[in-house]
């Protein structure tokens, strides 16, 4: 029997201070609006818009685990934080002489363990990344068996490609998290194997932004060429995320929910 169903959060994308911010005041409500027991988020934009540093991190206590992407050592200080940090993945895909880990599994206090695993795409991002494909194959042998839930956030900038891992992964894992555009898609579906799969779950950052950053910075970075700083929007945030809903003693997806909502920090959600 499938046992209990538990129900986790994650959130895409966390940009800068207001995402900080949302992310630290909207947990708490979504946990138990939607009981979720477990949350994670990808915070590769959290400090200043690129990178993330242990202090970015402290400002969102309600996330359990923090995932990465292509702008994990964007912050220099990084580097040395990263192994003191327990409950931070950087991609697996990356050298393996570089700090930090790529994978790690974490007890749920409801019951039964979480596995995470944090990849990077090749297509479009960078070329130092190794195979995330069979990257990931290694890891799922390595994982207990006894760990039924695995979550597999994969960073990359194709589409096809994220959807070729969600079918290369079918039925071996209970989701793949799509991040790293920032824009939330409209293909969150559960498969007949029990595994999860949205191709990007989008970004919690401004909402009047491109991808989180300033509209004037951006659009003058595209007419002109010229070098420039892109603020990044720290107001009118928006919080794009998944509800998971998995079985506790096999590790197959029941359901997905994608949220969309704009934070008010003066309301309830």
């Amino acid at each position: 029997m499938g046992g209990p169903i538990l129900n986790l959060l994650f959130f895409g994308d966390v940009v800068g201070k207001g995402g900080r911010r949302a992310v630290a005041s909207i947990t708490p409500q979504l946990r138990q609006k939607y009981n979720c027991q477990f949350v994670v988020a990808n915070a590769e934009n959290s400090a200043c818009g690129a990178g993330l540093t242990q202090s970015s991190l402290k400002e969102m206590p309600g996330v359990d685990v923090f995932t990465a992407g292509d702008h994990v050592w964007d912050r220099k200080e990084f580097e040395q934080e990263i192994n003191g940090i327990k409950n931070v993945i950087r991609p697996a895909n990356l050298s393996k002489k570089q700090p930090g880990k790529g994978w790690d599994y974490f007890r749920n206090p409801v019951g039964g363990d979480v596995a995470v695993i944090s990849l990077m795409g090749k297509v479009f991002m960078k070329d130092s990344a190794y195979c995330p494909f069979e990257t990931v194959e290694e890891i799922l042998k390595e994982i207990p068996i006894t760990v039924k839930c695995i979550i597999v956030d994969f960073h990359a900038e194709a589409t096809s490609e994220k959807l070729a891992m969600a079918h290369f992964l079918d039925g071996k894992v209970t989701a793949v998290f799509g991040t790293h555009t920032h824009v939330q898609t409209a293909d969150a579906r559960v498969s007949a194997n029990g595994t999860a799969a949205i191709t990007d779950v989008g970004m919690v950052g401004g909402n009047n932004s491109i991808l989180g950053r300033s509209c004037e910075d951006v659009l003058r970075k595209f007419r002109i060429g010229m070098p420039c700083k892109l603020a990044v929007v720290e107001e009118d945030i928006r919080c794009d995320a998944v509800v998971l809903s998995y079985e506790m003693n096999t590790g197959k997806a029941v359901s997905l929910t994608p949220l969309s909502i704009m934070f008010d920090p003066d309301k309830e959600i």
